[in-house]
């Protein structure tokens, strides 16, 4: 055998994974960036944040109703002259002459002089009068300034995962822009002369490229910012320039393709002159890997067969990415099997699965060139590397895609 094909020792899953996790654990000391309060759902905030304001800004009406003083109803019924309309967003100053009512909308200033306001349903409007029929203290549904939160206050901690209810507090204090982590930006790369894109024509020999389409969304949907998606034909000094425009542009780059033992594995042939690791891992699908190091930017390269390449994100880069991004684990729990399964010795294999009420079931069509099979999956089924046969019914662990 030339020492082109010469095979290394197959690794393990874990340790190929915690070579990836140690490569990219690095990006976790990216620099912050202020984004606009509408984009900033789901990212990490890179420092504490603190309420410019009070809020309440203002004394305002909890209730629609009348803004009274509490001691002009100390008996009720009570008939009282109407003194104006207090709507919501009134700017100027209003004040509440003595033994009279106003009445208020909901949110609206509260004029200077009353104390309470009485709900709407406890009163009966009469020309230019109202009667209210209960009585109420000092300070019933009047909302004070700085109940809710005060200026200099800590709204929201460094390291928060800031979702819809954060959103709201934040904006609701006035604030446009906040300061987050920037995302781990990520380019793709696919490879190969058999490859065009979707909508062209295909000619015989020629299939759509679905990888890198694939690769950018399960990055976008882990926390990571695809700043290019690109694809070269099998010459060399192709994907050199398009390695040398990736590495320039992102934190870390992903191909698909080219790392078997063919005669035409671009992304293997020149990333090893560079200093790049391949070789087998012990995972079905997707054996062939290769770990590179470019002008300092990670490289992982995974096969080129479209399941492969997504089992292999799935397996390895995911959970670093995540963990990255601030997004929670998911979950890895453990399902009886609806079907008995055989496994090849000494490979981790990860069979496409559909979760049910009574189990986990494996999708018919296991092949790492079915995708069309693999979009009725919604878990990979983990059989471990010393199993060669499961019945149905025995216990395994599920990852969820």
């Amino acid at each position: 055998m030339s020492s082109r094909h010469a095979v290394a020792p197959a690794r393990s899953v874990d340790d190929h994974r915690q070579q990836i996790e140690d490569l990219l654990r690095p990006l976790a000391a990216r620099e912050s960036e202020a984004v606009p309060m509408a984009q900033a759902v789901g990212r990490r905030l890179s420092e504490d944040v603190y309420s410019p304001l009070d809020l309440p800004v203002f004394r305002n009406s909890g209730m629609d109703g009348y803004a009274v003083r509490a001691d002009s109803i100390a008996t009720v019924p009570a008939t009282l002259p109407l003194a104006g309309v207090v709507a919501a967003g009134n700017t100027g100053e209003l004040t509440l002459p003595e033994g009279a009512a106003m009445k208020i909308m909901t949110g609206a200033p509260v004029p200077a002089g009353a104390d309470c306001v009485v709900p709407v349903e406890h009163t009966q409007s009469g020309d230019g009068t109202v009667t209210i029929e209960t009585t109420r203290a000092a300070g019933d549904f009047v909302r004070e300034p700085g109940t809710d939160v005060r200026a200099g206050q800590l709204l929201a901690s460094a390291g928060t995962l800031l979702l819809p209810r954060h959103i709201a507090a934040l904006a609701a204090v006035g604030l446009a822009d906040l300061p987050v982590t920037r995302k781990v930006r990520a380019a793709v790369i696919t490879t190969g002369d058999e490859l065009v894109p979707a909508g062209s024509p295909l000619l015989p020999g020629q299939i759509y490229n679905s990888n890198g389409i694939a690769l950018a969304a399960v990055l976008t949907e882990n926390g990571v910012d695809v700043v290019s998606i690109a694809h070269s034909t099998d010459d060399p000094a192709e994907f050199r320039q398009r390695l040398a425009e990736a590495t320039a542009a992102a934190d870390v780059v992903f191909t698909s393709g080219g790392v078997s033992m063919g005669d035409f594995e671009v992304v293997k042939d020149v990333l090893k002159t560079l200093g790049g690791q391949f070789g087998p891992v012990k995972i079905q699908p997707g054996g062939p890997q290769g770990i590179s190091v470019v002008d300092g930017i990670p490289v992982l390269s995974f096969p080129g067969n479209p399941v492969s390449t997504i089992v292999s994100f799935e397996v390895f880069a995911r959970p670093i990415l995540r963990e990255l991004a601030g997004l929670p684990e998911l979950p890895r729990v453990e399902l009886p099997l609806l079907d008995p399964v055989r496994s090849p010795a000494g490979r981790n294999q990860f069979l496409r699965g559909k979760v049910t009420d009574t189990g986990v079931s494996v999708i018919h069509g296991q092949g790492s060139h079915l995708i069309a099979a693999m979009a009725q999956a919604d878990v990979l089924i983990d059989i471990p590397t010393d199993v060669t046969e499961l019945a149905a019914g025995a216990i395994v662990r599920v990852h969820q895609l």
